[in-house]
């Protein structure tokens, strides 16, 4: 596997980059001490510019080549999540109820690895745009900087970012043209009636009778209104109600998700759910309140800079060491909101089989930072060649 040599000269650096980040997860946009971690590496590296504060704590860091050239953006997550390790590592979470469950510590790691040999090489025509993102967990990081102009601010023409990824072999890159990653919206509804006594229901106006007929009504919208055709899911998730046997409560709550892979089938869903939830409660002579605590675009590889990444992907790995993706996927990434503002791919990187990821037990694997660096970098050399 042709890791090139100086990032292969960097691994035990990375691994200590990889497990300090992991030691010390910080959750959303709150990832300060991380950011500052990341910031003091790239000055080390001698970065041309380094932009902090971006989107709360992102950070935007320019390299620029042996000649002018356009920009290319590289992006890396650095958030964790709100659980409790369980991986029983020296270098565990030192902060009860988070950890780096889904790799973030590794992909901020592969783009400083990345960062390192191309500010010491600088074999491209052109700049790159290393962009170290909070919050994809919560869905606002990747919309926080774009909203705050890092595309047009940077002119970043291109976009590319990596997932690691335990459902493939050590080393081996997957990818496809078109949906990648669905759409996600979260969802809360509650429902609000009137509490009373569980033997005397007529006195009340019952919310988990509401709630119940609701969870039911909303599963018409995948067999009746969906498209067959369609990729569609509506999982209802929470169900919240009651504190004793014969009590019936005042509210009750239902939250779940919708994944689906098109803007127009994301609308479709969100319009008959509020229809039918208010159709239920007028109904039932309840009140419903429907809110979304996420929202995230659709991850949607543009099909020239797929087949480019690909490309890269082959020369890093070898022809048996990228797949293309027959299906899409329906987890949910909100570098979605970056290829929406820019041309860009997205690919995985497997990290050898084992947990899930968001599993308690998942750890990232250290020897998947220099491929996935060594990716970031020829894809540089290769997108802005010298002369």
């Amino acid at each position: 596997m042709p890791v090139l040599n100086s990032i292969a000269e960097s691994a035990a650096e990375m691994t200590a980059w990889r497990r300090h980040i992991h030691q010390n997860p910080e959750i959303g946009l709150d990832c300060e001490k991380t950011a500052a971690f990341v910031a003091e590496r790239l000055r080390a590296f001698g970065v041309d510019e380094l932009h902090e504060g971006l989107g709360r704590t992102g950070l935007v860091a320019l390299i620029r080549g042996r000649e002018e050239g356009p920009v290319i953006g590289l992006r890396a997550d650095m958030d964790a999540l709100p659980m409790t390790e369980t991986t029983g590592a020296d270098y565990a979470s030192a902060t009860p109820g988070r950890m780096h469950a889904c790799g973030h510590d590794g992909h901020t790691t592969m783009l400083l690895g990345a960062a390192k040999y191309l500010a010491a090489t600088r074999n491209f025509a052109g700049t790159v745009a290393l962009i170290f993102q909070p919050a994809e967990e919560t869905g606002e990081g990747a919309h926080a900087m774009v909203d705050e102009g890092v595309m047009d601010r940077f002119d970043i023409t291109q976009v590319y970012g990596i997932h690691t990824s335990p459902m493939h072999d050590l080393g081996v890159f997957s990818t496809r043209p078109g949906p990648f990653m669905a759409a996600v919206g979260d969802f809360d509804i509650l429902i609000k009636g009137r509490g009373g006594h569980g033997a005397y229901p007529q006195r009340s106006r019952d919310p988990v009778a509401a709630a119940l007929v609701m969870g039911n009504a909303l599963q018409t919208i995948l067999s009746r209104n969906a498209d067959a055709n369609d990729e569609v899911v509506i999982s209802i998730t929470q169900i919240h109600a009651g504190s004793a046997f014969n009590v019936i409560p005042a509210e009750a709550r239902l939250g779940g998700t919708i994944r689906c892979f098109s803007l127009e089938a994301r609308d479709m869903v969100r319009r008959r759910m509020k229809e039918i939830c208010e159709g239920v409660a007028a109904g039932m002579g309840v009140e419903v309140e429907i809110s979304s605590t996420i929202d995230l675009d659709p991850t949607i590889n543009h099909e020239a800079e797929t087949e480019f990444a690909a490309a890269v992907a082959r020369e890093v790995a070898g022809e048996a060491g990228l797949v293309i993706e027959p299906h899409p996927h329906m987890g949910g990434e909100d570098f979605g909101a970056m290829l929406a503002a820019r041309p860009g791919a997205y690919l995985f990187l497997g990290q050898g089989k084992g947990p899930m990821v968001h599993e308690t037990n998942f750890d990232f694997n250290d020897a998947a930072a220099p491929i996935g660096a060594s990716f970031f970098a020829r894809l540089v050399e290769r997108a802005l060649p010298v002369g």
